[in-house]
């Protein structure tokens, strides 16, 4: 097994076919679909395959991207992806961190899980700064339990009340630096190219993805 970031050549390139996107989020396998769209690769869903849901048990966003992967390629025998991202806000010491979804409760309720960022936020005295940043940890797995992972990370701030019907998760309270719209209110082909999940892809693509024909 070996794990990289954007330092390294990886020592395993993936080739063009089936590859299972470890994630039953849709609006994940969404994104990651269309980053994958120009690189030879037949996306297919642990969802679409009846994968279960493995318990995330790992303490990092990479240890559980490599569990989720893994699991999902020994069971489908194909390799597959995995991405475990959440939101860390500095005033809050990180959290929700790898428990973003967790915050959300059983039904995944994001408005719900902004809800309580934002009261937390409140109930500090003074009012503290916003600051924010998205992680995505991206692992790819093989079956014979061959593992390559890549980080990425962006910057921003917090708003309220949330802004944006586009994206998913915290997106709609996540403005990052530079720009004035949150990722719920940005073109997602704007998001893809500056996004946390964006910057993993990129050393993805650098170090294991079949050379484009675009």
């Amino acid at each position: 097994m070996s794990g990289e970031g954007s330092g390294r050549q990886a020592i395993r390139r993936l080739a063009p076919g089936r590859l299972v996107i470890a994630s039953h989020n849709a609006g994940k396998v969404r994104e990651i679909r269309e980053l994958l769209g120009p690189y030879g690769i037949e996306p297919v869903s642990a969802a679409e395959l009846e994968l279960p849901e493995p318990e995330e048990t790992g303490t990092t966003f990479v240890a559980n991207a490599e569990l989720k992967a893994m699991q999902a390629a020994d069971l489908s025998g194909l390799p597959a992806l995995a991405d475990d991202s959440g939101l860390c806000v500095d005033a809050l010491g990180g959290e929700p961190g790898i428990f973003s979804a967790r915050w959300a409760g059983p039904g995944k309720n994001f408005d719900t899980a902004m809800r309580l960022v934002e009261d937390r936020l409140a109930a500090i005295d003074p009012a503290p700064a916003r600051d924010a940043h998205f992680v995505c940890a991206l692992a790819l797995a093989w079956p014979d339990g061959h593992v390559e992972w890549f980080e990425g990370r962006v910057e921003g701030r917090l708003v309220w009340p949330p802004r944006g019907d586009n994206g998913f998760g915290y997106d709609a309270m996540f403005q990052p630096h530079g720009h004035e719209l949150t990722f719920g209110e940005m073109d997602p082909a704007e998001k893809h190219g500056m996004s946390h999940r964006a910057d993993a892809f990129r050393q993805l693509v650098e170090n294991v993805l079949p050379v484009s024909d675009q």
